[in-house]
């Protein structure tokens, strides 16, 4: 792969875990669990964000946020996801093609191409990886199909702050075959309580997409691309329903969106 060779040392903000040789799947939680010596702590209310007010910034007031919404990142494992895909004709067939011959082969980014798939629902794991110290240092979000139990996303999340912005942002990697694909999204709140998350920026060391490929244990080849870009809009709809509307962009077009409803089905424990 092409793109910059960057020392770890000299970039500790992409710091992420790569994965083995061939396959993620669901396996990867126990595997870097093994590797870096932590502790898998699966528990009922557990949230993607242990607290919300780890994005505050001087861009971004949480207290600004629809509570609904914060309770949705804090608590994640008590909310039932129901999602729909809408991929673009012109690249349909790609994303087909994708997910049949590479995604399914190392269990890892089947992205669904066709809501048919999500018809019977989408199962949802969120495992909060602890140190020693009983510190989080990664909240893993499992998500399958509920017909087949095929991995859709094995991901990790986190809050960094890339040395391009001034403020803290989330931080997504999805691991894959010796390497990573990272994103960090900066949050907006909106007038209206709702939430944004932006995957853009201009240049490395921005908010946004970058590919990495393990080199040797001190290096990695790193490339930013900023011409593919995510957004997340959460909100509360005008029934007190909340969803999202999640957006892929690529040089400017819209390959895929992926509309989820977020229902809170038990309480936080």
């Amino acid at each position: 792969m092409t793109g910059k060779r960057i020392a770890r040392r000299d970039a500790p903000w992409l710091h992420c875990p790569m994965g083995p040789p061939d396959r993620i799947g669901a396996e990867f939680y126990t595997y870097l669990a093994e590797r870096e010596h932590l502790h898998i702590r699966a528990a009922d209310g557990a949230g993607l964000l242990p607290d919300f007010n780890a994005l505050k910034g001087g861009r971004f007031d949480p207290a600004n946020v629809h509570p609904d919404i914060r309770d949705f990142y804090e608590h994640t494992s008590c909310y039932r996801l129901e999602a729909w895909s809408e991929a673009a004709v012109a690249t349909r067939l790609f994303l087909w093609a994708l997910t049949t011959f590479v995604s399914r082969r190392m269990d890892q980014l089947n992205f669904p191409v066709s809501s048919l798939e999500l018809a019977a629902g989408m199962a949802s794991d969120v495992l909060p990886m602890v140190n020693a110290a009983g510190a989080c240092v990664y909240t893993g979000w499992l998500r399958r199909l509920s017909a087949t139990g095929r991995v859709i996303y094995t991901g990790l999340y986190s809050v960094q702050q890339p040395p391009g912005y001034p403020d803290p942002c989330v931080k997504v990697s999805f691991p894959l075959p010796h390497g990573s694909s990272t994103v960090f999204l900066r949050p907006e709140a909106q007038p209206d309580g709702s939430f944004r998350l932006i995957s853009a920026g201009t240049r490395f060391g921005d908010p946004g997409f970058y590919r990495m490929v393990e080199v040797d244990a001190d290096h990695w080849r790193v490339r930013y691309l900023r011409t593919l870009r995510e957004s997340f809009h959460v909100y509360v709809d005008s029934q007190g329903i909340l969803r999202t509307e999640h957006v892929v962009r690529f040089v400017g077009f819209t390959p895929l969106q992926l509309h989820y409803k977020m229902e809170r089905v038990r309480p936080a424990a």
